[in-house]
C-alpha cells in the first residue's frame, strides 16, 4: 500500500513538473492534477502494455524510441477522459512523457526495490 501511495505521489510530481517545463501541458486545479495522475496509473497499467504489444515491430525498428509515442497517447488518453487536464498535440504529449519518465526513473533510483534479496 506504501508502494501505492508512493507511486502516486511521484506520478503527481512528474505531471506537475510536466505542466510547469512543457509548453501545451496544463491543468485547471490541483483535483484535476490528482486525478489524472490516478488515471495515468491506471491507463498505465491497462492500456500502455496492450499499445506495447500492438506497436511491438514499430518498437523494434525504431529501437525503442516509438515508446515514447505509445507513452505520449497514454497520456493524450487520461488528457481527452479529463477535461481540467490540457495536452496540445503530439509534441506537448512527447514532452510530458519524456519529462514523467525521468521524474519516474530518478524516483525510483532513489526509492529502490522491495523485492527481497536473493542470498547464494
Amino acid at each position: 500500500m506504501l508502494r501505492f501511495i508512493v507511486q502516486f505521489l511521484v506520478t503527481c510530481l512528474a505531471l506537475w513538473l510536466a505542466a510547469q517545463v512543457v509548453p501545451g501541458v496544463g491543468f485547471t486545479d490541483t483535483p484535476s492534477l490528482l486525478l489524472a495522475a490516478v488515471l495515468l496509473g491506471v491507463a498505465n497499467a491497462i492500456v500502455r502494455p496492450i499499445l506495447t504489444i500492438l506497436t511491438f515491430p514499430l518498437t523494434i525498428l525504431t529501437f525503442g524510441l516509438f515508446l515514447l509515442v505509445v507513452n505520449a497517447a497514454v497520456i493524450g488518453l487520461v488528457a481527452m477522459l479529463l477535461s481540467g487536464f490540457v495536452v496540445d498535440g503530439l509534441m506537448a504529449g512527447v514532452g510530458a512523457a519524456i519529462v514523467t519518465g525521468i521524474v519516474s526513473w530518478i524516483a525510483g533510483w532513489f526509492i529502490g526495490d522491495d523485492r527481497p534479496r536473493r542470498v547464494d
